[in-house]
Formats: C-alpha cells, sequence, structure tokens
C-alpha cells in the first residue's frame, strides 16, 4: 500500500470518529437565558425552567388569578369542572387511539404493528406521562382544559379502515350566560383516517367572545412528554430523540439530541415533533405556528425505563371572534416511505446525512430504493444486507482496483525513488528532490493522488451507511444469527461493570468487523514491508480495528454486520487482485512509459520557474553571508 492510500485510509478513520459528533452539534446556536418564572395558576410561581406561556408574555395574567379545587362559581366553565372519567376508542388499521373527556384529548394512542424491547404495547401520547392541553383566561380565572369535563360526541361505530373516516368531538359548553348555552363552546374535533398515522386536529372557539379575556391575541397550546424507552439500545435511542420543528421556507431543525436544550421560535413554523430515535408525535399546522417555546431535558435521578422529557408551548392566535384553527397529528414510525409521503419534510427527521448533500443522495436514491426493492421480495434482513453490500462492492470495484493499480506502481518503483532520496540528502537539495521525484512520476506515468482519492471518494458511501442502517426501522427487532435486534447492539456476554470507551457488553459482529479489518491491515502491511516505507504508520494502522471496536461495540449490530461484510470482500478483492497483476508486467510498462516523450504543461513549466527562481535567491542569499 502506498503512503498515499495510508493517508486515505487514516484520513477516513478520522473523519468516521468525529462524525457522529459533528452531526449532534452542527445546528448548535446560543442557549438562550433561563426562562423567568410566571403566575399561571393559583398564585403559584412556575420554577425559572418551566416552559413560558404566550398568555404570560401578552400580559394576560391578571395580579391575582385563584381557582379553587372543585366548584368555582367565577370560572366560566365551573359546570365541568366535576365529571367522571369516560374513555372512548377508536381504531383503524394502524393504531388505537383512546379519548378521554377529561380534557378532551388522547389518552394514548397504541401502534399495531410495533411492540416495546420488552415486547410490550408501544403507546404514544400516553395521557399518564404528558400534558396535552388549551390554556387562556377568563373572568379572572386561567383555564386549563385538562381539568375540564367535555361532552363526546362520537358516530355509534368504532372502526375505520381503507379510505374511510370518522370524526370524534369533544365539546366543551360554557355556564350558561346571556346567550343560549349551546352557542357557547369550545370544541376539539379529531378525524380518524382509515389507512394512516396521520389524523386531523381542530380546534373550534364558537360564541366564546364574551368569556375569553377581551385582550387575548394568543392561545396557549401546552404540551409537554416525559418519553418512556422504546428500545433495547437506550444510550443510541437518547442520542436520538429531541424536539425537531420545520421552519416556513426553511429546513428542519431540531434541539441538541445529547444534552439539555431550549429554544424560543420567533418566526413561523410548519410541523413541532417529539421525535424519538423510530417514533414520534408531530403537530402540523393547516397555516403556521406563528411562535413556539420548545425544550428537551434530561431529569437526574429518574426511574427505570425513562428516557426524556420534551416540551412545547405553541401560541395559537385567537382575534376574538368565532374562529376555527385546523391542525394535524401524526403519530407513528419514523419510516421514510411513510413520511415522505406526506409532502411536510417530515421525513427529514429520519438521520440520512442531509448535512451533506453526497451522503443523504446517496441513501435516497440508491441505498433506499435497492432495500425497498429487496425487502418487497420477502428476504431476511440479514441476507438483504449481505447482496446490498455486494452490490455496493460491485459499483465501486473500479475505484479500489484503480487504487490497487497505482499502489502498485508506486511498489515497484520505490528503488528509483530511493535512488534519488540518496543523491539528495542535505534539507537545502528538499526542491531539487522533490522535482527529481515529480519528474520521474511524470515520465513514468503515474499521479501520487491516485491511489488517495479513490478511497476518499469511497468515503461518502461508508458514511451513508453509516447513518442508514441504524436509523433504518425496518431493522428494528428483526433477529440475525445470534442478534435478537439488528438495530440494536448484539451481547454474547454482558458485564455486571462498564469498560471505559468500550460498555458493559461483547458484541459479537464488532469482533468480527475488527478481525477482517486486522486480516485486512496485516495484508497491507505486508506489503508495505516489501516497499520498506513509512514504517512508523505501522502501530497507527494495527491500532484502528481495535478503536473501531471500542468505537462501535454499541452501535446497532447491522451495521457491524455490514462493516464485517464489506471489509472481507474487500480483503477478497484485494487478495484476487494480487494474484492477477504481476508487478513485472507494471515495472516493464513504465519503463515503455519512460520511453515516450513528455510533454510539459504550462502549469508545470510555471512551477519549475518559480522553483529556479526561488533556488537561484537562495544561492544569493547564501553567497552574501559567505562574504
Amino acid at each position: 500500500m502506498s503512503k498515499q492510500s495510508i493517508i486515505g485510509l487514516v484520513l477516513m478513520f478520522a473523519v468516521l470518529l468525529g462524525f457522529s459528533y459533528w452531526q449532534t452539534s452542527k445546528m448548535d446556536k446560543q442557549r438562550k437565558e433561563g426562562l423567568a418564572g410566571q403566575v399561571l395558576d393559583s398564585g403559584t410561581e412556575v420554577p425559572a425552567d418551566t416552559v413560558v406561556s404566550d398568555t404570560a408574555r401578552n400580559g394576560n395574567v391578571p395580579a391575582a388569578s385563584a381557582q379553587a379545587s372543585g366548584m368555582d362559581k367565577a370560572n366560566p366553565f365551573s359546570m365541568r369542572m366535576q365529571g367522571t372519567d369516560e374513555h372512548l376508542v377508536v381504531e383503524n388499521e394502524v393504531f388505537k387511539v383512546d379519548f378521554l373527556n377529561r380534557g378532551g384529548r388522547p389518552a394514548g394512542i397504541t401502534l399495531k404493528d410495533y411492540l416495546t424491547y420488552r415486547k410490550e404495547e408501544l403507546v404514544l401520547f400516553n395521557e399518564a406521562l404528558s400534558d396535552f392541553y388549551l390554556q387562556f383566561f377568563a373572568n379572572n380565572r386561567n383555564v386549563r382544559t385538562d381539568r375540564l369535563y367535555f361532552e363526546c360526541l362520537a358516530p355509534g361505530r368504532r372502526k375505520v379502515s381503507g379510505g374511510d373516516s370518522l370524526q370524534v368531538r369533544m365539546r366543551l359548553q360554557a355556564d350558561p350566560g346571556t346567550a343560549p348555552a349551546g352557542d357557547r363552546y369550545l370544541e376539539f374535533v379529531y378525524t380518524i383516517y382509515g389507512d394512516s398515522y396521520m389524523m386531523g386536529f381542530r380546534v373550534n372557539f364558537v360564541g366564546l367572545q364574551d368569556v375569553i379575556a377581551a385582550n387575548t391575541t394568543f392561545v396557549d397550546l401546552v404540551w409537554n412528554a416525559r418519553l418512556e424507552r422504546f428500545e433495547k439500545a437506550l444510550q443510541m435511542e437518547s442520542m436520538n430523540t429531541a424536539v425537531y420543528y420545520k421552519p416556513v421556507n426553511d429546513k428542519v431543525r431540531y434541539l441538541k439530541e445529547t444534552r439539555d436544550d431550549d429554544e424560543s421560535l420567533t418566526t413561523p413554523s410548519k410541523w413541532i415533533s417529539f421525535k424519538q430515535q423510530f417514533f414520534s408525535v408531530s403537530l402540523v399546522a393547516d397555516e403556521d405556528f406563528p411562535s413556539a417555546d420548545i425544550r428537551n431535558y434530561t431529569r437526574k435521578n429518574a426511574p427505570e425505563g425513562y428516557l426524556k422529557d420534551l416540551e412545547a408551548l405553541v401560541g395559537l392566535p385567537y382575534d376574538g371572534e368565532e374562529q376555527s384553527i385546523g391542525m394535524r397529528i401524526y403519530a407513528g414510525p419514523n419510516k421514510y416511505r411513510t413520511l415522505r409521503e406526506f409532502d411536510l419534510d417530515l421525513e427529514r427527521q429520519i438521520p440520512l446525512g442531509w448535512s451533506f448533500f453526497l451522503m443523504q443522495w446517496i441513501n435516497r436514491v440508491a441505498v433506499i430504493p435497492v432495500f425497498d426493492f429487496l425487502e418487497s421480495k420477502g428476504l431476511h434482513y440479514g441476507l438483504i444486507i449481505l447482496i446490498l453490500t455486494i452490490l455496493l462492492k460491485i459499483v465501486i470495484f473500479p475505484l479500489t482496483f484503480k487504487s490497487y493499480v497505482s499502489s502498485a506502481k508506486m511498489r515497484v518503483i520505490q528503488p528509483e525513488v530511493s535512488e534519488i532520496n540518496k543523491k539528495y540528502p542535505k534539507p537545502e537539495q528538499a526542491m531539487d528532490k522533490q522535482r527529481a521525484v515529480m519528474s520521474l512520476y511524470k515520465k513514468a506515468g503515474i499521479s501520487p493522488l491516485s491511489g488517495c482519492i479513490p478511497m476518499l471518494l469511497q468515503f461518502p458511501i461508508v458514511l451513508a451507511m453509516f447513518r442508514f442502517l441504524p436509523a433504518s426501522i425496518e431493522l428494528r427487532q428483526k433477529s440475525f444469527l445470534w442478534a435478537d435486534d439488528l438495530s440494536a447492539y448484539d451481547s454474547v456476554w454482558d458485564f455486571s461493570f462498564n469498560i471505559p470507551f468500550y460498555g458493559n457488553h461483547v458484541s459479537l459482529f464488532a469482533l468480527l468487523m475488527a478481525a477482517t479489518n486486522l486480516l485486512y491491515t496485516h495484508m497491507t502491511m505486508k506489503q508495505q514491508a516489501q516497499s520498506n516505507q513509512m514504517p512508523g504508520m505501522k502501530f497507527m494502522m494495527y491500532f484502528m480495528p481495535v478503536m473501531l471496536l471500542c468505537f462501535l461495540n454499541s452501535y446497532a449490530s447491522g451495521l457491524n454486520y455490514y462493516y464485517c461484510l464489506s471489509m472481507f470482500i474487500t480483503f477478497l478483492q484485494m487478495f484476487i487482485i494480487r494474484r492477477v497483476i504481476d508487478d513485472k508486467k507494471v515495472l516493464a510498462r513504465i519503463q515503455e512509459n519512460k520511453k515516450k516523450p513528455v510533454k510539459k504543461s504550462k502549469f508545470q513549466q510555471r512551477l519549475e520557474e518559480m522553483a529556479r527562481r526561488q533556488q537561484e535567491i537562495a544561492r544569493q542569499q547564501s553567497g552574501q553571508r559567505r562574504r
């Protein structure tokens, strides 16, 4: 292997190590100051780390706001403050929605085709772990819809399929006033479609002009969730969980996934999403969300099974008239094909390398279509990864072959390079030595970068697979050989302790990946020893597989399986190429090239002229010093 090829490998490895960290910090912005405590309810001061409501920002908080427990006659919805919890379950082909009359909200959305890593029902929008309510002021009272009992108006049927749909209306009547009671209500309308993870959500304000405070310009939609762990690899799930949002006319953004973060969105957003590794709940505006405060953080001393807290406080514009605010709620898997159908850029929550056009292009145009095609044939996912690896290796084989041919040329011409080094041993002769070496390469028809560039051109594919396989929900809970979940790490031995930089388990796929890397390194170093070039690189090259083992031990077993296959196939390719390419024939071809006249390019002529001038200046300065 040539010096340039080794440098290429080292660069690829260095970028691979730093890529994951760079991805998590590329959207980094200046952190906002902690939000001040505000009076929201019962005169209680909210801690500074709580998202402040738009109602408070609008100056609608009265000096003394009190809402007594139980019946509060001053509350315009006092007759709805007491009641009995009643549930209504509606289901379509993909999920079941449990509606609760208290708060008029979904108390849970259970996905039919997915389970947690404990093989339990996978429930999104869990009422016991989340808040979802409107908040506004009326009659000097802070009204929160989650504390009020709605009237459920629903059709007799409870199932919907195909192209059909049904509506569930949750109506909150105001207490009788000067107008008839039927003309004063707040209504949540949910539309369930037969075969979609997306459901309609509309908020209707009817006859509430004299109920909601006259100076109200925004009604707050409060949405908080304490997320539970769904996946086997808790660390990877946490690293891929955060609040995402889509600014209007801009690319998708998100809060930091690896540490606590918050942001005040002052420009309109199309949607806000609570995104986990493989599932998300997204609130989509029919128009736009003018402003919002979002936050994600991790609690200290959290109970087992806890993942992360996500919060959003969305300002819904209110003009004091009867109005209807249209939204949609997506609750389902982060599956590329499913999210792409909505044409909302929701699929950009899936980490496919969107920040690097070449990487995401490889995934979207090449890897995903081929993967989907093979999946449609009913093949096992272990076989799909094998076929995908072979196809990628076939595509990049010309680059691999060109890289090896370049290495062979550099190897056979090494004796002549050594003679040039002996001819110009002094430091001040460095320019002459470089010019002589470049002249030799030119005559022999060798490009110094021809071994490095082909390997660097392969790097986007390495990174594309690094992003694609761990993010593919298709691999979730799919077993292969000893791995019970290709989207999580495989373990053949679990420790009761943690080894720094390694983990608390032994991944066999990671070990095999490291072993194939060592095998390939041994072959290339054996070849390197023949040319006696860059002996100081030997330790680094052998240490790289060990570092990869530590780095990838906790990554998806499907990814390590792919890297293992990829390196093993590369080893076979190089082994076969070495048997096909004869060094004697390569040397003979180089000698023939030397006999051909070499026409210097204008650029090369300018370089040589510049070198001669610099050398002449150096001689003059040396002569002056001697005098």
